[in-house]
C-alpha cells in the first residue's frame, strides 16, 4: 500500500509540474485524477489478496456515483483472476487444515488450481471412493488482514478529489469489512450452499454442487465437483438457449429478492457455468450471500409495483423510504436518479422481448449516473443492501448481453407484483 500511494503521489507532482510548464494552475484533482494513478493503483492491488483485491473488485463497478469514472473504468481490469499459492505455501495451509498426511485421504489431489479468486483458490480433487471434488483453500492471512486492508485503501480516498467533498464512506466502508469477514467464513458460506441446495431442490434449470463436509474446515471447503462449461461457451449455441439461460438467471434474481429474502450479491461470471448433458445452470460460490428482511424486501417491491406503473409520486416515495436519497439531497439530483429508475424500467413494461444486446440501455444509464458523479457536492452515500442489489442487476445485464439474449422482462417480473411467503 506504501508503495502505491508513493506511486501515486509521484505521479501527480509529475503532472502538477506539466501544468505549470504549460502555464497552467495546478488542480489537484485533475493531478490525482489521471489514466497513470488510475493505472498504478489497478496495478498495485492485482498483486494483492484478500480484501485489497476484492475491493478493488467491487469498486470496479461503481457507476460514477463515488469514484470517478475513469478511475473505476481502469479498476475493471482487476476482474480477472488473481495469483495463485505456490505449491509449498498450498501444503502448509492444508498441513494447518487437515494435518499431515492429508494426501493419503485422496486418490488424486491436483495441487495446480482450475480458478484463483481474491479470498482463495480451488482445486480439483478424488476421495478414495471415487467421489470428484471441487476444494476451495483459502489464502493465509486473508481474514486476518481484511480490516487493515480496508483501512489502507480508506486513506487513499481520503486524497482531495477522489471522492466527493463531504461524503461519508464510513458506513460503506464498515459494510464492505462485514462482506469480506462473511465471504472468509467458510463455514458460513457452507451453510448457504446447502440452503440453497435444498431452495432448488428438484429444479429443471439450476444446480448446485453438494457440500462435502468431511473435507471442509474453516478455511476450507469442499464440494462435489460438477463437470460444466463457461458460459462462454454458449456463444455459438441457439438463441432460444442463450435466451432461457439469461431469463432463468433473471428470474432468479427476482426470487432471491421476493421470495427466498437471500441474494447471492456476486455477479462475476465465474460463478455461473452450464452443464450441457441437462441443460442446467450451475450456481457457484455463496461466499457473499445476502439476507434481506421481509421489510426491506416489500419496499422493494412497492418500488417494483410504482415502476411498472410508472407513477412518479410512489416511485419518489419508495426511493426515500429505501434511501437511494435523503431528505437533504438536491432536488436536481433526487430528480436525476428518479429518471435514471424509469429509464431502467422501461423494458419491464414493454410488450415485446428486450434485447440485450441491441440495446443502448446500460449507455444511456451511465452516462446519467456519471452525471451524478461530476457533481462533486453529492453527499448522500445509498444504503449497502442497494449497492449490493444493484451490482448483482448490473452483473445479469452484463451477462444477458454477452449472451445477446432476447427476454421478455415483464412476463419474468408479473408474478412477484404479489406478496409471496417462502414456505
Amino acid at each position: 500500500m506504501g508503495s502505491i500511494a508513493a506511486g501515486i503521489a509521484g505521479n501527480t507532482a509529475a503532472s502538477g509540474l506539466r501544468q505549470m510548464a504549460s502555464g497552467q494552475r495546478p488542480q489537484l484533482s485533475s493531478m490525482l485524477l489521471t489514466p497513470a494513478n488510475a493505472m498504478r493503483l489497478t496495478e498495485g492491488l492485482s498483486h494483492m489478496r484478500g480484501a485489497a483485491l476484492k475491493l478493488g473488485q467491487m469498486l470496479s463497478m461503481d457507476p460514477g456515483v463515488v469514484l470517478p469514472p475513469e478511475m473505476a473504468s481502469i479498476l475493471a481490469s482487476l476482474q480477472a483472476d488473481a495469483r495463485h499459492m505456490a505449491p509449498h505455501q498450498l501444503s502448509r495451509v492444508l498441513d494447518a487444515e487437515w494435518g499431515e498426511g492429508w494426501r493419503s485421504r485422496f486418490a488424486r489431489f491436483d495441487e495446480v488450481p482450475f480458478a484463483a479468486a481474491s479470498i482463495g483458490q480451488v482445486h480439483r480433487a478424488q476421495s478414495l471412493d471415487g467421489r470428484d471434488l471441487a476444494i476451495k483453500v483459502q489464502y493465509p492471512g486473508v481474514r486476518d488482514s481484511i480490516d487493515s486492508d480496508i483501512d489502507n485503501i480508506a486513506s487513499l480516498f481520503r486524497l482531495p478529489g477522489l471522492v466527493p467533498p463531504g461524503m461519508d464512506l464510513a458506513p460503506l466502508l464498515t459494510e464492505a469489512k462485514r462482506q469480506l469477514h462473511d465471504e472468509a467464513d467458510y463455514e458460513r458460506e457452507a451453510a448457504w450452499l446447502v440452503r440453497f441446495g435444498a431452495l432448488l431442490s428438484g429444479s429443471a434449470d439450476f444446480l448446485v454442487p453438494a457440500h462435502v463436509p468431511e473435507f471442509s474446515t474453516p478455511r476450507v471447503l469442499a464440494m462435489s465437483f460438477v463437470e460444466s462449461v463457461s458460459l462462454d461457451a454458449l456463444a455459438q449455441e441457439p438463441q432460444a438457449t442463450r435466451d432461457r439461460v439469461a431469463e432463468r438467471l433473471i428470474d432468479l434474481v427476482m426470487r432471491e429478492l421476493f421470495v427466498f429474502r437471500a441474494m447471492q450479491t456476486d455477479p462475476n461470471l465465474a460463478n455461473y457455468r452450464y452443464e450441457p448433458q441437462s441443460g442446467c445452470i450451475v450456481l457457484l460460490d455463496f461466499g457473499a450471500v445476502r439476507a434481506f428482511d421481509v421489510a426491506l424486501g416489500e419496499d422493494f417491491r412497492a418500488l417494483l409495483l410504482a415502476g411498472l406503473d410508472n407513477e412518479r409520486e410512489a416511485i419518489r416515495t419508495a426511493m426515500l423510504k429505501i434511501g437511494y436519497f435523503g431528505a437533504k439531497t438536491p432536488a436536481m439530483q433526487r430528480e436525476l436518479i428518479i429518471r435514471m429508475f424509469q429509464t431502467a424500467m422501461v423494458p419491464l413494461r414493454q410488450p415485446t422481448p428486450f434485447d440485450f444486446k441491441a440495446s443502448d440501455l446500460l449507455e444511456r444509464l451511465r452516462a446519467m449516473g456519471q452525471t451524478i458523479g461530476t457533481d462533486r457536492d453529492l453527499m448522500h452515500v445509498p444504503p449497502a443492501e442497494t449497492l449490493f442489489l444493484h451490482r448483482k442487476i448490473g452483473g445479469m445485464y452484463l451477462l444477458a448481453a454477452k449472451l445477446r439474449a432476447r427476454v421478455d422482462l415483464g412476463r419474468i417480473v408479473a408474478p412477484y407484483r404479489a406478496f409471496i411467503a417462502l414456505e
